[in-house]
C-alpha cells in the first residue's frame, strides 16, 4: 500500500502507534502537505483519499460491485472508475451519493483497518477528507486535527489545481461540513492560508504533543 507509514531514514524504527489522530479539512486546504509534514517527523499517516482511489483503480477491489450497480458506462477505458462521470452523477442525484458510499465506505474502513494493524510510527494519522461529516470516524480516533483556511483560498486553490470553474468548487464545498462545523469538532487547527513555511511551527508543535502523549498512553 502506498502510505506514508514510515519514518525517514534518519528516525530509529518505531513500535506501534499508541495515539490516533483525525486529520480533515475543507477541500483545498492543505491536508496533503501537512500529512507529509507529520510523515516526515516520524508519525505513520495512512490516507484515505489514497485507499478510494486504490479501490476505484483498475483491479480495485471496487470497481465489479460499481459496474453492477451503476453500469459499465461508469468505468473508463482503462478499467478505473470513470470519476468525472461518477462525480457530476452524484451531484445530481443524492440516492446515487447513497448507493455509490455504501460500495465504496465499507471497503475504505476495511482496508484503512487493515493498513493500522502494520503500522510503525511515534503516532498514527488518518487523513479523511469527510471525517467531520462520518460520524463513525470521531469515535474511532482520540484527537481532531483540522486543517483551516479562509474559504475563497480553498477556492482559488482548486481552481488553479485542478481547472475548475468558481461554482464547481462552491459546488464541491457545499457538500463539506461548513468551516465552523470543522473548528467545532476540532482539538487541534493548524492555519494554512499563507506559505508552507508557515506551517513549520505549526506542526513542529503539535508534533512534540502527540509524541508526549502517545508515549503516555
Amino acid at each position: 500500500m502506498n502510505q506514508h507509514d514510515a519514518a525517514n531514514h534518519d528516525q530509529p524504527a518505531q513500535g506501534k502507534p499508541r495515539l490516533s489522530v483525525g486529520l480533515t479539512g475543507g477541500i483545498g486546504s492543505g491536508k496533503s502537505i501537512v500529512a507529509d509534514m507529520f510523515a516526515e517527523r516520524g508519525a505513520a499517516v495512512i490516507d484515505t483519499d489514497v485507499i478510494a482511489h486504490q479501490l476505484t483503480a483498475p483491479d480495485g477491489a471496487a470497481i465489479a460491485p460499481l459496474a453492477a450497480e451503476f453500469g459499465s458506462s461508469f468505468i473508463d477505458a482503462s478499467g478505473a472508475m470513470d470519476r468525472t462521470r461518477m462525480r457530476a452523477h452524484v451531484f445530481s442525484d443524492p440516492q446515487a451519493k447513497q448507493r455509490l458510499e455504501a460500495i465504496l465506505h465499507p471497503l475504505i474502513r476495511a482496508e484503512t483497518a487493515s493498513a493500522a494493524q502494520h503500522v510503525q510510527g511515534l503516532y498514527l494519522i488518518f487523513v479523511v477528507p469527510l471525517l467531520i461529516e462520518s460520524g463513525n470516524w470521531k469515535e474511532r480516533v482520540q484527537r481532531i486535527l483540522v486543517v483551516d483556511c479562509d474559504e475563497q483560498v480553498q477556492l482559488e486553490r482548486v481552481m488553479q489545481r485542478n481547472a475548475m470553474t468558481p461554482s464547481q468548487v462552491r459546488a464541491i464545498m457545499a457538500t463539506q461540513a461548513s468551516r465552523q462545523q470543522r473548528l467545532q469538532a476540532a482539538d487541534d487547527v493548524i492555519v494554512n492560508d499563507s506559505e508552507p513555511a508557515a506551517l513549520l511551527p505549526q506542526v513542529t508543535r503539535l508534533h512534540a504533543l502527540y509524541e508526549a502523549l502517545s508515549r503516555s498512553l
